[in-house]
């Protein structure tokens, strides 16, 4: 990474909708992180996508002024090869299967959720094995690259290409910045004067301190009117009274675990009214790319805030300002645990705030653990734990103890019967888990 040359960025998954956040990024912060060429990588079926949001980010990159050239490509490996950083942005089957992921579970009584349970556990099938593909092209062409991974579900994956590859990965998610911003317009100051602890796993994860300018606030967020329980999140709201004895900040996420009939109950009815959320989002990108077309536009389109993912960028260029310039900053990561939670394994990914160095992250101790939380930690890394196993292996009976041990699978038998359906209708994808027929 010299200054001269300037830094080859690679994006797996380029075509994707959020593609203008990131060049939005890289432009706002070429000062300090000196993008000379950023290559999008798409597949065959993405080619289209490609093409429109690529010329969209052509145009925003002539717009600025900068010298950095826009790559559009099907090659990933000549997109990798000599990269400083590659960073994955990838779904796997495409907005229709993770439709499959959300409608089949909800037909057997359970959560359909693209990232949590039996949902999250077939997107990990499908993109694991792809990633490791990946991988095994940076290790040959370009193996001091960075890999940043943002494809959900991003804590499994990142443990994965920890456990079975070389390559220097990270996994991150938009879900921390949020939240910091959250604290940030609550107190009416700015993010690097709010300290949040985060402790836990990708989506499964709690703030157990929070301070601004060095003043404890946790005591007031779980407790009162204006408490993280009334004003945090739309839709059903935390009982303040769980939120007050747990003492710590849940994320969204475990409202499927902690509400799961109350969410159960608003995906149906969501269903019924809208669709899956698979549905609601191809709705969206259609209105987006029809906007990515018009040769006037040259900037990101307010619409894309409606998309999801917000700060999505500034939590990916952040982290690659950091590593590029070894700032010192701290940010909220996925990294291996290494004795932070110590009843989790050593190579266990977790989600915990991180002193960002150009050696990469250093994960900071913990000081706040809630004892609540323990269990339901444990349970779900054991599922991610095997689900890894059952993505790498293709084996059934792996996979049927992964699902039968996710919180959220009421039994052995919906388990057998959610991996069966769900496994015909990726079959497509998941070639290991056929090959003895």
């Amino acid at each position: 990474m010299t200054e001269t040359k300037g830094l080859k960025i690679a994006v797996i998954g380029g075509g994707s909708s959020y593609t203008p956040e990131l060049v939005e990024g890289f432009i706002r912060y070429y000062d300090s992180l000196p993008v000379r060429e950023l290559w999008l990588v798409d597949i065959e079926p993405g080619l289209w996508k490609l093409n429109i949001v690529g010329e969209l980010a052509k145009r925003m990159v002539d717009r600025s002024g900068l010298p950095i050239e826009v790559h559009l490509t099907t090659d990933r490996r000549a997109a990798i090869a000599g990269a400083d950083f590659v960073s994955t942005q990838m779904r796997v089957g495409m907005l229709e299967a993770r439709g499959l992921d959300e409608a089949i579970p909800l037909k057997h009584g359970v959560i359909g959720q693209e990232t949590t349970g039996p949902g999250g556990m077939m997107k990990a099938l499908r993109t694991i094995p792809v990633l490791l593909d990946i991988c095994r092209d940076i290790e040959e062409l370009a193996p001091e690259a960075w890999l940043l991974n943002f494809t959900n579900p991003a804590g499994m994956v990142t443990e994965a290409i920890r456990k079975h590859s070389k390559v220097k990965s990270i996994g991150l998610c938009n879900a921390p910045i949020g939240l910091l911003k959250w604290l940030a317009g609550k107190y009416g100051t700015t993010t690097d004067r709010v300290y949040a602890e985060f402790v836990g796993l990708n989506h499964l994860h709690w703030v157990s301190r929070v301070t601004v300018d060095g003043v404890d606030r946790l005591p007031e967020l779980v407790r009162g009117e204006d408490s993280f329980s009334a004003k945090n999140v739309s839709g059903s709201d935390w009982d303040p009274a769980f939120i007050s004895g747990l003492n710590a900040l849940p994320s969204y996420y475990l409202k499927y675990f902690y509400m799961t009939d109350t969410m159960l109950a608003e995906q149906k009815a969501a269903f019924e009214k809208d669709g899956n959320r698979a549905e609601v989002v191809k709705r969206v990108e259609k209105e987006l790319f029809e906007l990515y077309q018009d040769p006037e536009l040259k900037e990101k389109p307010k619409q894309l805030e409606q998309r999801g993912g917000a700060y999505y960028s500034e939590a990916a260029v952040n982290l690659m300002r950091s590593l590029y310039g070894g700032t010192g900053d701290v940010q909220t990561l996925n990294v291996p645990n290494n004795g932070i939670l110590p009843f989790l394994p050593d190579d266990a990914c977790i989600e915990v705030n991180c002193v960002v160095t150009s050696g990469g992250p250093i994960p900071l101790q913990l000081t706040a653990v809630p004892a609540p939380c323990v269990g339901l930690i444990q349970a779900v890394k054991t599922y991610e734990s095997l689900a890894i196993e059952a993505a790498v292996s293709g084996d059934r009976s792996i996979a049927l103890q992964a699902l039968a041990h996710h919180p959220l699978v009421p039994s052995v038998r919906v388990a057998q019967a959610l991996l069966g359906e769900m496994l015909e209708a990726n079959r497509a994808y998941l070639p290991k888990f056929f090959t003895q027929e």
